[in-house]
Protein backbone atom coordinates (compact mmCIF):
# COMPACT_ATOMS: atom_id res chain seq x y z
CA UNK A 1 0.00 0.00 0.00
CA UNK A 2 1.71 3.31 -0.84
CA UNK A 3 2.13 5.52 2.26
CA UNK A 4 0.04 8.91 0.91
CA UNK A 5 -2.95 7.78 1.29
CA UNK A 6 -2.13 6.56 5.26
CA UNK A 7 -3.52 10.00 6.30
CA UNK A 8 -6.58 9.40 4.71
CA UNK A 9 -7.32 5.98 5.53
CA UNK A 10 -6.63 7.27 9.06
CA UNK A 11 -8.96 9.93 8.87
CA UNK A 12 -11.81 7.81 7.13
CA UNK A 13 -11.32 5.25 9.70
CA UNK A 14 -11.57 7.86 13.05
CA UNK A 15 -14.39 8.78 11.39
CA UNK A 16 -16.43 5.75 11.13
CA UNK A 17 -15.37 4.87 14.40
CA UNK A 18 -16.44 7.71 16.12
CA UNK A 19 -19.40 7.82 13.95
CA UNK A 20 -20.42 4.35 15.41
CA UNK A 21 -19.27 5.08 18.94
CA UNK A 22 -21.86 7.96 19.15
CA UNK A 23 -24.48 6.31 17.54
CA UNK A 24 -24.03 3.46 19.97
CA UNK A 25 -23.73 5.89 23.32
CA UNK A 26 -27.14 7.60 22.22
CA UNK A 27 -28.76 3.92 21.97
CA UNK A 28 -27.44 3.03 25.45
CA UNK A 29 -28.17 6.39 27.44
CA UNK A 30 -31.15 7.47 25.77
CA UNK A 31 -34.42 7.53 27.64
CA UNK A 32 -37.48 7.94 25.14
CA UNK A 33 -40.72 9.29 27.04
CA UNK A 34 -42.52 10.35 24.26
CA UNK A 35 -45.46 12.61 25.08
CA UNK A 36 -48.03 15.06 23.16
CA UNK A 37 -45.61 18.21 23.43
CA UNK A 38 -42.65 16.30 22.41
CA UNK A 39 -44.39 14.98 19.39
CA UNK A 40 -45.97 18.14 18.01
CA UNK A 41 -43.30 19.88 15.27
CA UNK A 42 -41.29 22.74 15.78
CA UNK A 43 -40.54 25.81 13.73
CA UNK A 44 -38.52 28.38 14.56
CA UNK A 45 -40.52 28.74 17.89
CA UNK A 46 -43.55 29.34 16.47
CA UNK A 47 -46.37 26.81 17.33
CA UNK A 48 -47.44 24.98 14.19
CA UNK A 49 -50.88 26.44 12.31
CA UNK A 50 -52.35 24.66 9.78
CA UNK A 51 -51.86 21.73 8.11
CA UNK A 52 -48.43 20.73 6.59
CA UNK A 53 -49.64 19.41 3.49
CA UNK A 54 -50.88 22.75 2.47
CA UNK A 55 -50.63 23.56 -0.98
CA UNK A 56 -48.86 26.90 -2.24
CA UNK A 57 -49.66 29.09 -4.91
CA UNK A 58 -47.67 28.35 -8.49
CA UNK A 59 -46.30 31.85 -8.20
CA UNK A 60 -44.41 30.81 -4.89
CA UNK A 61 -42.92 27.98 -7.10
CA UNK A 62 -42.25 31.05 -10.08
CA UNK A 63 -40.79 33.63 -7.71
CA UNK A 64 -38.62 30.76 -6.18
CA UNK A 65 -37.28 30.05 -9.58
CA UNK A 66 -37.13 32.94 -11.13
CA UNK A 67 -34.66 33.82 -8.19
CA UNK A 68 -32.47 30.78 -8.48
CA UNK A 69 -31.93 31.52 -12.16
CA UNK A 70 -31.18 35.42 -12.28
CA UNK A 71 -28.78 34.61 -9.22
CA UNK A 72 -26.78 32.07 -10.36
CA UNK A 73 -27.11 34.34 -13.71
CA UNK A 74 -25.10 37.17 -11.94
CA UNK A 75 -22.89 34.58 -9.87
CA UNK A 76 -21.01 34.20 -13.91
CA UNK A 77 -19.94 37.63 -12.87
CA UNK A 78 -17.38 36.62 -10.29
CA UNK A 79 -15.08 34.74 -12.89
CA UNK A 80 -15.56 37.40 -15.50
CA UNK A 81 -14.28 40.39 -13.10
CA UNK A 82 -11.36 37.94 -11.79
CA UNK A 83 -10.62 37.52 -15.50
CA UNK A 84 -11.33 40.80 -17.12
CA UNK A 85 -7.59 41.96 -17.70
CA UNK A 86 -6.98 38.80 -19.68
CA UNK A 87 -10.36 39.12 -21.96
CA UNK A 88 -9.44 42.43 -22.91
CA UNK A 89 -6.60 42.14 -23.91
CA UNK A 90 -5.93 41.01 -27.57
CA UNK A 91 -2.53 39.73 -26.25
CA UNK A 92 -1.14 37.70 -23.26
CA UNK A 93 -0.83 40.15 -20.73
CA UNK A 94 2.77 41.85 -19.93
CA UNK A 95 3.77 41.83 -16.20
CA UNK A 96 -0.10 42.16 -15.37
CA UNK A 97 -0.76 44.51 -17.66
CA UNK A 98 -1.94 44.83 -21.24
CA UNK A 99 0.10 47.06 -23.40
CA UNK A 100 -2.08 50.38 -24.71
CA UNK A 101 -2.12 49.32 -28.09
CA UNK A 102 -3.59 45.53 -27.94
CA UNK A 103 -6.23 47.00 -25.56
CA UNK A 104 -9.90 45.21 -26.96
CA UNK A 105 -13.49 45.03 -25.89
CA UNK A 106 -14.14 41.37 -26.42
CA UNK A 107 -14.15 41.15 -22.54
CA UNK A 108 -16.45 43.86 -22.05
CA UNK A 109 -18.82 43.49 -25.02
CA UNK A 110 -19.31 39.44 -23.77
CA UNK A 111 -20.63 41.06 -20.48
CA UNK A 112 -22.97 43.12 -22.25
CA UNK A 113 -24.52 40.62 -24.34
CA UNK A 114 -24.92 38.48 -20.98
CA UNK A 115 -26.22 40.99 -19.21
CA UNK A 116 -28.47 42.10 -22.43
CA UNK A 117 -29.95 38.46 -22.16
CA UNK A 118 -30.49 38.86 -18.48
CA UNK A 119 -32.76 42.10 -19.11
CA UNK A 120 -34.53 40.31 -21.88
CA UNK A 121 -35.57 37.10 -19.65
CA UNK A 122 -36.56 40.15 -16.63
CA UNK A 123 -38.52 42.08 -18.92
CA UNK A 124 -40.06 39.04 -20.36
CA UNK A 125 -40.88 37.76 -16.97
CA UNK A 126 -41.99 41.00 -15.76
CA UNK A 127 -44.63 41.52 -18.60
CA UNK A 128 -45.97 37.70 -18.20
CA UNK A 129 -47.02 38.86 -14.81
CA UNK A 130 -45.20 36.34 -12.96
CA UNK A 131 -43.30 38.81 -10.03
CA UNK A 132 -46.90 40.03 -8.91
CA UNK A 133 -48.61 37.74 -6.27
CA UNK A 134 -52.24 39.13 -6.43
Amino acid sequence: MDRTYLPILLLIGFVVVNAVGIIGASAFTLRPRPSPVKQTPYESGIPPLGDARERFSVKFYMVAMLFIVFDIETVFMIPWGAYYRQLSCAIPLVSGACPASQVSFFGLGEMLVFMAILVVGFAYVWKKGALQWD
